[in-house]
């Protein structure tokens, strides 16, 4: 990373370091534009919906205005969540590696990419149906999220069109979700393993994966990059900021909590190097960055 560079991502993570979503404050409730219905409700009908452009057409129409009902309890509709047919879903290690010099090489990179934003539409918009009585505040973060995640998915799948493919024409692995169903009855679990461990990852990898782009030739690729490296510090720091929430309420240690639930859930061990700038930016602090560094393989 050049220096101009990490003064740039400096200055996005002050942008970005956690606030709640504006529309918490001053909102008019209950309006009737698109989105309507109540704000869960709206996230647990998106997240069944099956068409990647359909999920993400009703993502960006849900209401940030609409009610929040923080107490109520959903009852999900069967095959969740809702996916196309394709991609053809396979273990992590069946997913082929192609070169960066062909086309199709950086489609299938950039199909990967498009996968992982796929799955974190799902995922910001299962954390919002699935876990009752938190602060309104969290569930339109969480929408908030889930929209930055759709227009990510949008942009790449442009990218992908125009050099000649599409969302499905590579195979998938489904790590991400799979955490998800482990953590299915634990709230403190899902935001201390999907969005401070797997997504933060993305935190790390975000920069070499540019590299790699820019040096093939791809600067519209490396483009998307920038964007979705941007957000993606701003929606680590949403889900640390309600890990140690949850933390603080409860009288929880965030190191030794994470470290327990590291172990009780198996989430993998990450391995460095980690991008501590743009972790720093999404609100770890020094004890957990030292913490995250001790536990590295």
């Amino acid at each position: 990373m050049t220096t101009r560079q990490s003064a740039s991502l400096a200055l996005q993570g002050e942008a970005l370091a956690y606030r709640p979503d504006s529309s918490t404050h001053n909102r008019s409730r209950g309006s009737g534009i698109a989105g309507s219905g109540e704000l869960r409700q709206q996230a647990l009908a998106a997240l069944a919906l099956q068409e990647s452009q359909e999920k993400c057409a009703a993502v960006w129409a849900m209401n940030a205005s609409a009610d929040v009902d923080a107490g109520c309890r959903l009852e999900p509709p069967s095959g969740l969540p809702g996916r196309p047919a394709s991609p053809k879903l396979v273990a992590p290690a069946s997913v082929p590696r192609r070169a960066m010099s062909t086309v199709e090489g950086r489609a299938a990179l950039l199909h990967a990419l498009a996968h992982i934003e796929f799955n974190a539409i799902n995922l910001a918009l299962d954390i919002m149906w699935r876990f009752p009585g938190m602060p309104e505040a969290f569930y339109l973060d969480w929408r908030k999220v889930a929209s930055e995640e759709a227009t990510h998915f949008d942009m790449l799948a442009r990218r992908l069109q125009a050099l000649g493919y599409a969302y499905g024409d590579f195979p998938a692995h489904d790590g991400l979700w799979e955490m998800a169903e482990k953590t299915q009855e634990d709230l403190l679990a899902r935001l201390a393993l999907v969005p401070r461990t797997l997504e933060a990852r993305g935190l790390d990898a975000s920069p070499p994966i540019r590299r790699r782009l820019a040096q093939a030739g791809d600067d519209e690729s490396a483009a998307i990059l920038d964007v979705i490296l941007r957000d993606e510090v701003g929606h680590v720091a949403i889900g640390n900021h309600w890990y140690k929430w949850l933390c603080n309420r409860d009288g929880n240690d965030p190191v030794a909590a994470y470290e327990a639930l590291a172990q009780r859930y198996q989430a993998p061990r990450l391995r460095g190097p980690f991008n501590l700038e743009a972790r720093r930016a999404a609100g770890f602090d020094e004890a957990e960055l030292e913490a995250l560094q001790r536990m590295a393989p």
